[in-house]
This record gives structure tokens, sequence and C-alpha cells, in this order.
């Protein structure tokens, strides 16, 4: 063994087991199969040899990281990765001009960006010009939705992976591998996992290879530090330093935790919300993500029938920034109870996306003259604001009959209050003046 090949081997012996763990081929990666099985998405692109720019979106410990390497081994490209917790503007010029070297010794750039959706909407634009002329193939890893987080015009031009929670056979295998490369490297001291506690450990890690990885690790070096040769579920509990009750979880997707959340707050059930909201606590959820998901769900199911809900929602965000855990998830856990018990309607949610749909597809129409500013004599003379009649100068303070759609626009009837809260008060209002514009037409 020559030296290089010496302090290489020192520096993987030393690096963590999830590090070491770490598939160095497809053949070796665990889970995915709906991405990486013969003739699936992912497996045609590594065999292709044509990569393109993509978003790995999944929870954590998925291998969203792993498969980005991968690909640098695979299209024999050069690996850039940025973190954007840490990274900035900067590091997007560095990564840019080490991929510009790269094309002039005639290799590929792979950029990696990992949890792409902190970026803000300058930082993702940055990458567009790049992506467009090939300098780099772009691929990001997000555990937040893209559709939500990530612009359109960068989500446009990469393709989108949805990766998920290992199950539990997947886990046990990674329980497996993990436990005869630590006995591996203490052919001295082996230490037998049991299998109860090989399925407890599984299971606790809720789906997460890298947690469940650094868990066994922690396990076994605790075992043997200690001159134990076997762990069984009560050396589990004193070697994590943390109640089992956390292993009935099997495995669950945290967006399927996350759906049943929102879910029972449409369905007005509190009780229910409000064991969604307290498992992901418990399973380690960030309680600022289920704070921003708690203000979306106050606008997209409750809206303008209980205009409070948004207002409690965006209280109970502001009281959780400043009071942080565990203080501040009580106004939270009181916010979900409050969304659950308001009255409902997504009659807003409904016409916002209507009206998106409408005016993605039309052409674009003209303001109609009357309804144009006029801020200048020229404007004036052209007729701009002619004829618009002033509303608070109006019987009831509305125009009846006025139009403020453009010209040869039919009125769509996008907005549908529901029955339910104030929404009913707000078709009472508006039949009304529905009836006033009918008797200005018929004069």
């Amino acid at each position: 063994m020559n030296d290089n090949d010496l302090f290489q081997s020192q520096a993987l012996s030393s690096a963590p087991l999830a590090e070491r763990l770490r598939p160095h081929s497809l053949d070796q990666v665990v889970g995915q199969s709906h991405l990486l099985a013969p003739g699936k998405p992912l497996r045609v692109a590594f065999e292709s040899g044509r990569p393109h720019s993509m978003i790995f979106w999944g929870p954590p410990g998925v291998g969203k990281t792993t498969l980005a390497r991968l690909m640098t081994s695979g299209f024999d490209a050069r690996f850039i990765a940025i973190s954007a917790v840490l990274g900035g503007v900067k590091d997007i010029r560095e990564a840019v001009t080490a991929a510009q070297v790269a094309q002039g010794q005639g290799r590929k750039t792979i950029l990696f960006v990992d949890e792409v959706h902190r970026f803000n909407k300058a930082q993702q634009d940055a990458f567009l010009p790049y992506v467009e002329s090939g300098l780099f193939t772009f691929i990001g890893a997000t555990t937040e939705n893209p559709s939500f987080e990530m612009n359109s015009a960068l989500l446009s031009r990469a393709r989108v992976y949805v990766l998920e929670s290992l199950g539990q056979e997947e886990l046990l295998e990674l329980v497996n591998r993990a436990v005869e490369l630590l006995n591996n490297d203490h052919p001295e001291h082996p230490v037998h996992m049991d299998e109860e506690a090989r399925t407890q450990l599984a299971a606790w890690a809720d789906g997460d290879a890298r947690r469940l990885i650094n868990a066994v690790e922690v396990v076994l070096d605790s075992a043997i530090s200690s001159g134990r040769d076997l762990v069984d579920s009560a050396w589990l509990e004193v070697a994590l330093s943390q109640n089992l009750r956390r292993f009935d979880k099997g495995g669950d997707a945290f967006y399927d935790q996350i759906s049943a959340l929102h879910k029972s707050v449409r369905g007005s059930d509190p009780d229910a919300a409000l064991y969604w909201f307290t498992r992901m606590l418990d399973g380690g959820a960030d309680a600022k993500y289920l704070s921003r998901r708690i203000v979306r769900m106050a606008w997209e199911d409750i809206g303008l029938a209980d205009p409070r809900a948004m207002q409690i929602a965006n209280d109970a965000a502001a009281t959780y920034e400043r009071l942080g855990s565990p203080e501040g998830e009580l106004a939270l856990a009181q916010a979900v109870i409050y969304l659950a018990v308001a009255a409902k309607s997504n009659a807003g949610y409904m016409a916002y996306n209507q009206a998106r749909a409408f005016v993605k597809q039309d052409k674009s129409r003209e303001v109609p003259v009357h309804l144009r500013n006029a801020p200048t004599k020229l404007m004036k003379e052209l007729g701009h604001g002619k004829a618009y009649r002033y509303a608070h100068d109006e019987p009831h303070g509305y125009v009846a009959g006025e139009n403020y759609f453009p010209e040869g626009m039919r009125k769509p009837g996008w907005y549908r209050p529901v029955p339910r809260g104030l929404e009913s008060k707000i078709a009472e209002k508006m039949a009304f003046l529905k009836g006033l514009d009918d008797e200005a037409r018929e004069k």
C-alpha cells in the first residue's frame, strides 16, 4: 500500500458510518425502486449517458445526495455541491467559474444544490442562463413541495422526481449492512443485535436512512464501550436515551402525516388535527414548517367564511417566532384547533385557481378606456378615465350596471361564496348588487 492509499484508508475508516455506507453504484442503492428499477426513469437516464436537469423532492434521508453523486461517476462529470442553507450568490459564481474551467477541459459538470428551496427568487434565477446554455446539469434537492417553493422558470427546465421514504424491509436491509460493517471494524469484539431490536430501530427511523444508520452507529459504539456483545430492546432505550414510544410509527412518510393534518382540519375534526400536529412534533418535524402550513390551511380551506382564522394562524406563527419551542407550540396547537372548528370555504381558493388558469391561456386584453389612469393632460385628451363613475357618489356605494372587464369578455363568475359563516352574508350582498345591476340594465 502506498502513502496515498494509506491516507485514503484512514480517512474512510474515520468517516461517519452513513458516509461509509453510501452506495457506489445504482445496484447498491436501497429503496426508490419506482425510479431505479430496470426501465424506470432514473435508471433510463443513467443508462442513456445523457444527463438532464432535475429536482429530487422527498423527506430527509432517502438518498437525494447519494443519487446526485452517483450521477457524477455515471456521466463522468465533475461534481460541485452547494448548500442553500449556508451558501449564496458568491458560491453560485464560484460554481459557474469551476464549471467553465471543466468545460474548457472537455468535462461535463453536475451542480448539486441541497435544500434548493431555501434560495430566494433572485438566487434561483441566477442558475437559469447556465442551465439553458448547458454549462452544467442542475440537480436540486428539496424536502418542500417544489410547486410552492421554487421558481416556475427553473422548475420548467428540470424534471421533478419524487423520492419516497424507505419501507420497513429496506430499512432492515440497511440495519444489517451497518451492523456487518461495524463488526468488521471490531473483529475482536463483534456485537449481535437481535431481530426485535433491528425491527424496532427500523420502525423508529420513520423512513429516514440517515437517521437509522446514525442510530446503529451510536448503539453499537455504546455496546462496545460497555463491553456488551448483545443489543436488545432494553439496550436500545438506554443507548438512544429516548422513549421507544416512537417505534409505533412504522415508517409513515412525512408528507402523508402533513396530508393527514391538513385533511383533518378540512374535515372539521379538532382531535384528529391535534393528534397529527403533535405526532409530527414528536417525530421531529420543524415547527416553523408546520406554522407555514397552518397559515396555508387558513387561506385554502376557510378563507372568507371566517377571516378570524387567518388572523389566528398568523398570530400563532408570529408567537412561535417569538417564543420558539416548546412554548410557542401551544399557540400553533390552538390555531390548529380553531381552524378545525371554523366554518369552511374553498371558494376563494377555487376562484384564484380558475382566474390563474384563464389568464395563462387567454390573450392579452386591453384595459377599457373608462378604467384607465389619466395623470396627464394628454391622457385625458385621449379619453382615459372618461365616463368613469365614482362608486362612493352612487346609491349604496355601488355603480349599478358598470362593467369592469375588458371589452368582449363575459363575467366569469369565478367566486361563488358558500352558504357557511361570513360567506353566507357575502352571498347575500352579491345577490343584492346583482339585482341592482339587473334593474340598471332594464332602464
